[in-house]
C-alpha cells in the first residue's frame, strides 16, 4: 500500500511539472520538469532503498554428542618411545647421554 502511494504521488508531480497549454511560451519550465522529475525518481529509488532490509538466514542447529564417561579411548596403533641413557662415542670418549629409543 505504502508502494502505490508513492508511486501516485510520484506521478502527480510529474504531472504539475509538464508544461500546460497555458505555460506554451514558458522558455525554462522543460529545465523545470526535467528537475521536478529528477528528484522525484531519486525519491522513489531512495524510499526503495531504504525500505528494503537485509535477508539474515539462521543456520541450521547442530547436535553435538556430550562425551561420555565410559568411553573407551581408541587404541594406539603407533611405536612405543621411551628415553634412555646411553654411552655415546663422540670421537673422543664415551659420553653418557639420553637417546630416545621407539620399539
Amino acid at each position: 500500500m505504502r508502494n502505490v502511494i508513492i508511486a501516485l504521488a510520484a506521478a502527480g508531480i510529474l504531472a504539475a511539472a509538464l508544461p500546460s497549454p497555458v505555460h506554451a511560451n514558458c522558455n525554462g519550465c522543460g529545465v523545470a520538469a526535467g528537475v521536478v522529475g529528477g528528484l522525484a525518481a531519486g525519491a522513489i529509488v531512495g524510499s526503495a532503498i531504504a525500505n528494503s532490509r537485509p535477508v539474515y538466514v539462521e543456520p541450521a542447529p547442530v547436535y553435538v554428542a556430550p562425551p561420555s564417561v565410559y568411553a573407551v579411548p581408541p587404541p594406539y596403533d603407533g611405536p612405543i618411545c621411551h628415553v634412555e641413557r646411553q654411552q655415546v662415542w663422540d670421537g673422543y670418549a664415551y659420553r653418557t647421554r639420553r637417546v630416545q629409543v621407539c620399539d
